[in-house]
């Protein structure tokens, strides 16, 4: 699975999670940076991507519209980059097993290092 991050997400989350997440992109790379939540939206889906924002309005969209795109809504608050690719990595099984479940269209992570759910 290949995520697309958000411009509410570190663009470092490519590199630090490459190895677990290949393909993966964010949308400095693609020269979406204050792009539309809906051209966001389109382009994650026309790709097969999987949409991780902070911003609830995707999880709004999400529920409204259902998948494709799937959405990872991340709701951690104020945390460091690298505790967001811990946590990406830590929930790598969820993800992956969300990622192929035909019937969920987000995924919601929430908590702090060590209290993930």
């Amino acid at each position: 699975m290949r995520l697309f991050f958000d411009e509410n997400l570190s663009h470092r989350l490519v590199a630090l999670l490459s190895d677990l997440y290949p393909g993966s992109t964010h949308v400095r790379y693609v020269d979406l940076v204050g792009a539309s939540d809906e051209v966001l939206w389109e382009y994650a889906r026309r790709n097969d991507l999987v949409l991780v924002s902070k911003d609830t309005d995707f999880y709004q969209r999400s529920m409204l519209r259902g998948a494709p795109p799937k959405v990872i809504c991340v709701q951690v608050g104020n945390l460091s980059t690298g505790s967001i690719a811990r946590l990406l990595r830590e929930r790598y099984e969820i993800v992956k097993e969300f990622s192929l479940d035909k019937e969920s269209a987000c995924l919601v992570l929430r908590g702090t290092p060590g209290t993930w759910t």
